[in-house]
């Protein structure tokens, strides 16, 4: 798998086209997914694939585990998260992979959060102590950002917002003032997007 500073998540497929492609292909088909275990750090999932309702076993099984709190998604569903990681590794191993790339974007996601995490523990990175009203304002903030990038913020732009939201302290007001920067960039680019 490509990694570094110049990957592209857009070079690999969602799992959504994976299940699309699943669906145009067995009507008949099922996905069915099994918690296996949740704890306070992790949580595993294992998804079976049936091609069609006589199938007695799962033509293809996929596994996923993700660390709760992970990185910005994982920070707010995980569990979901890690479910979405287990279909597409299922998919991909009954060869709906929706890109000539096999892993999928959630999948190469998930490596970008480890290298993260594992940077951070090498600068013994401490993440400043925060109420839950602001943790769930700067939850808020980091979906602002997945949003930014959707619509065309630059990767590397978002990494560094996202490294701030997570390394910096701030007051009420100037998490206040950094809503209102994301969602005017928002606004004008969903703008510019319509026209």
């Amino acid at each position: 798998m490509k990694t570094g500073p110049d990957f592209n998540l857009t070079g690999y497929a969602p799992v959504a086209e994976r299940i699309t492609q699943f669906y145009e292909a067995h009507p008949g088909g099922r996905i069915v997914t099994e918690l296996v275990s949740r704890s306070a750090t992790e949580v595993v999932f294992r998804a079976s694939v049936y091609r069609n309702a006589s199938e007695s076993g799962p033509a293809a099984t996929g596994w996923a585990a993700e660390r709760e709190g992970d990185g910005d998604v994982n920070e707010v569903a995980c569990l979901e998260n890690t479910e979405t990681s287990a279909v597409g590794r299922a998919l991909a191993n009954l060869g709906f992979t929706a890109s000539r790339l096999r892993p999928s974007a959630e999948e190469m996601a998930k490596a970008a959060r480890a290298r993260a995490r594992i940077g951070r523990q090498r600068l013994a990175v401490r993440e400043p102590v925060v109420s839950p009203s602001q943790a769930m304002y700067l939850g808020d903030l980091l979906n602002l950002v997945a949003s930014a990038e959707r619509l065309g913020l630059r990767a590397a732009r978002a990494t560094r917002w996202r490294e701030h939201l997570h390394t910096t302290h701030y007051d009420d007001g100037a998490l206040v003032q950094l809503e209102r920067r994301l969602r005017d960039w928002i606004v004008r680019h969903q703008t510019r997007l319509m026209r």
